[in-house]
Parts: structure tokens; sequence; C-alpha cells
């Protein structure tokens, strides 16, 4: 099986967990996300702002501009995307995907965590996304900055066999419903 083939078929799994307990489902995967920045102690936080069949993190954006943290969020830029400081409010843009208005205020810090959506993942722990392949760039870029990379989603959708490149994202921890790696 190749990429291509394994995300066909972890997108419909995902649309279909979508449909039905998508609320508990995100609820027990920002438990163990809330946990795990508490235990890293992680006051720099990179996240993504929702699509349909990612899980919602909203709420935990909110609980974390509570407290007081930095949040950063992804605003595009071509091929691939910056970070800017999570603020309100969002406007949507290319792909449906929301972003805060263009800040230059995100000056090379050091990521303490970052929290990736994923559609699947192979034995080697690597993304497999929508195929814009923005976050394989990105990170090309910045992976000095970023200490620690959580991939989040709501359906695990994993394959034993490598479907994934030597430059796509690898995690350091994994959070669904089904399965946790810390």
């Amino acid at each position: 099986m190749d990429k291509d083939s394994f995300r066909a078929i972890c997108l419909k799994r995902l649309e279909k967990a979508s449909k039905t307990g998508a609320y508990k489902k995100d609820k027990i995967v920002l438990d163990f996300l809330y946990r795990l920045i508490r235990r890293a102690k992680a006051k720099r936080i990179m996240l993504y702002l929702p699509l349909g069949t990612e899980v919602n993190i909203n709420p935990l954006i909110n609980r974390l501009r509570r407290e007081k943290k930095d949040l950063y969020v992804p605003f595009m830029e071509g091929e691939s995307f910056r970070l800017v400081k999570y603020r309100l409010p969002l406007e949507r843009k290319r792909f449906g995907i929301k972003e805060p208005k263009d800040s230059k205020q995100y000056k090379k810090k050091q990521i303490d965590l970052a929290i990736v959506p994923i559609v699947g993942s192979d034995h080697t722990l690597r993304r497999v996304g929508f195929g814009k392949g923005m976050y394989d760039r990105f990170y090309e870029k910045e992976i000095k900055n970023i200490n620690k990379t959580v991939f989040v989603a709501r359906q695990w959708c994993y394959s034993k066999k490598e479907v994934t490149d030597h430059y796509d994202v690898k995690a350091d921890s994994i959070i669904t419903p089904q399965y946790i790696l810390f």
C-alpha cells in the first residue's frame, strides 16, 4: 500500500468517526493533551485551528488562554506556513481554515509543545496528513525550535507497513481516543 491509498482509507475512517460521538472522542483526547501540557510545563504551545474531521481543540485553546499560555497557530504563506500568535477575531482563509489576522509577533522562540493533527501514521511514527505537505515544509525549517511534537486524531489509523517518507514529520507522542503513546 502506498501513502495515497493509505490516506484515502484513513480519511474515510475519520469522516465516519466524526459523524458519531465526536464530542466524547474529542474530550478524551483533550483531557490527555491537557495532562501532557501540564506535565511538560509547556508555556509556548503551537496549535492548529480545527477542520471538521480534526479533533476540536477549541475548548483547550480557551482553557490555555485563561492560563496565560503563549499560543501560536499556522498562518498560511504559499506552500507552507509560519506561526502567528493566536488572537481573535479569526477569519476563514484558504482550504476553509480559520486564521488570526496577519501578525509579525512570533520571533523564532522555542516552542515547548507542538500539537499537530494527523490523518494517520505508520510504525515509524511519521505523519500522514491531508497531502499538501505544509507541516513537512514548516518542520524542515523550524524543527530546531520545537521541543516536542504531539500528533492528535479523532480516529487512530495506523499502518504496520512503512508508507511515509523520510521527510514526513515525526511524533514524540500520539493521542487518539483508541491509542495513546506518551
